[in-house]
């Protein structure tokens, strides 16, 4: 064990030469477990453990920033070899006030690195330095860090691999006491495919697709014209399956109008390519759960048809969860090229009425998102929460007439939306292809 020399934060570090002291800890901290009583009242709780969390790079998909978070000291995320920096980040969910933090490194350690917390995941406070690790693992005690976002910033690796953790632990407390239960991460992104392959240094979408999968979402959603130009499944096959493709038994799509124009029939392409995914209840459109939200998925190519708006009544009307969230291709209101489309005018009504909280949407190539409003365009604070998500890969669009309640506006960089549920809210971010978060939307409470 070696303390820092500096003031707190304080550091131990175990390594090889410490195993037998370190097992000795190990069996103080099982009986203080079984003891509560003996232990330090004051100690803060893991308030890290399961959140989502990104990374600069991932050396494959089994090794992505999750497996840091998860619990499991035989898992580990990894960077890609031989590169600096490198970083590992965690979304504590909340603000929160940082009291200690421990590193469990694998083999590929970090011989310098910082610890850094943030309000925004864009600015970045310094809270420990190390400048001559030697891997093993490292106790940060003693810490006085606030901000909902922390990370780990590699500057200067300790062999010619990456780094790699089994575990990044974060203790403190959060904001408005313990964190709700249920809290998971979805990607989202619309317009997706264009024709061509990673082999082309300016096709985008299998940046996008890298991008999402160092998220690691729970699942992704896809906010249609998942293929371009006519979506037929040889395209599919050619193009989306290379790079979105390896997200697919993850993935809850929805159809865009580029789904309906297949020489083989309208959607053929798209329901063959992603069979029963796509059509989980026979249908272009179902709903599904997870935690306390519940998801509506529909075809806007088809809001004029009497069954789809049948459906959607019947299904808000047995959901029992406390939050909702509707996606489809073609928004209701749209700064972009396509402007607005008074086609999904009925069905934000419905989604109104049930107290929905947010509508996702694609058709526009561009990011932005909406105040709470109601179907005519209404500021309500009880109003839906509608984000355009259409930078997944096609061609970005100007931004042409900007639109009442609109409050943020992005078109150019190609990116993804990391969304973050919780039991009572949700917030977001724009992230876009190199990893830096262009827009933080505020977290907002279910109705």
């Amino acid at each position: 064990m070696r303390l820092t020399t500096a003031p707190p934060p304080l550091r131990t570090r175990t390594t090889v030469l410490a195993t037998a002291f370190a097992a000795v800890l190990l069996l103080i901290g099982g009986l203080l477990l079984m003891n509560p009583d003996r232990a330090d009242a004051a100690a803060d709780p893991l308030i890290s453990g399961g959140k989502s969390a990104t990374a600069s790079s991932a050396e494959d998909s089994a090794l992505g920033a999750a497996q840091a978070f998860d619990g499991d000291p035989a898992t580990r995320w990894a960077s890609v070899e031989g590169k600096d920096p490198q970083w590992l980040q965690v979304d504590l969910g909340a603000a929160a006030t940082v009291s200690r933090v421990t590193l469990a490194w694998e083999a590929a350690y970090a011989k310098a690195y910082r610890i850094e917390v943030s309000d925004d995941a864009t600015t970045w406070t310094r809270i420990a330095n190390e400048a001559a690790g030697n891997g093993g693992s490292d106790d940060w005690a003693g810490l006085s860090g606030k901000g909902r976002y922390l990370r780990v910033f590699g500057t200067a690796r300790g062999t010619a691999y990456g780094y790699s953790l089994h575990e990044v632990q974060v203790y403190g407390s959060l904001a408005g006491g313990p964190p709700p239960t249920g809290a998971f991460t979805v990607v989202a992104a619309g317009d997706i495919a264009a024709q061509c392959t990673a082999s082309s240094s300016s096709c985008a979408h299998p940046k996008t697709a890298a991008q999402a999968q160092r998220i690691d979402p729970k699942f992704y959603l896809t906010m249609g014209d998942n293929q371009y130009d006519d979506a037929m499944i040889s395209d599919f096959r050619a193009y989306y399956d290379t790079s979105w493709g390896k997200f697919k038994a993850k993935t809850r799509p929805v159809p865009g109008n580029h789904e309906t124009y297949d020489p083989a029939g309208s959607l053929a392409g798209y329901k063959s390519y992603f069979g029963s995914i796509a059509y989980p209840q026979g249908k272009s459109y179902y709903s599904y759960d997870e935690g306390n939200w519940h998801f509506v998925a529909l075809d806007s190519n088809a809001f004029d048809q009497a069954a789809q708006i049948q459906w959607l009544k019947d299904d808000l009307a047995r959901n029992k969860k406390g939050c909702i969230a509707a996606y489809f291709h073609h928004p209701l209101y749209s700064s972009g090229g396509h402007g607005n489309d008074p086609v999904g005018k009925p069905v934000w009504k419905i989604l109104y009425g049930a107290k929905a909280d947010l509508i996702l949407n694609g058709h526009d190539h561009h990011y932005e998102r909406f105040a709470p409003q109601n179907a005519d365009g209404q500021a309500k604070a009880d109003g839906i929460v509608e984000i355009v998500g259409g930078m997944g890969g096609a061609e970005p669009y100007p931004i042409e007439e900007v639109q009442p309640n609109s409050e943020k506006r992005i078109s150019g960089p190609y990116g993804v939306l990391k969304l973050n549920f919780t039991d009572t809210s949700f917030g977001w971010q724009y992230v876009d292809t190199a990893g830096q978060v262009k827009d933080t939307g505020p977290t907002r409470t279910c109705h």
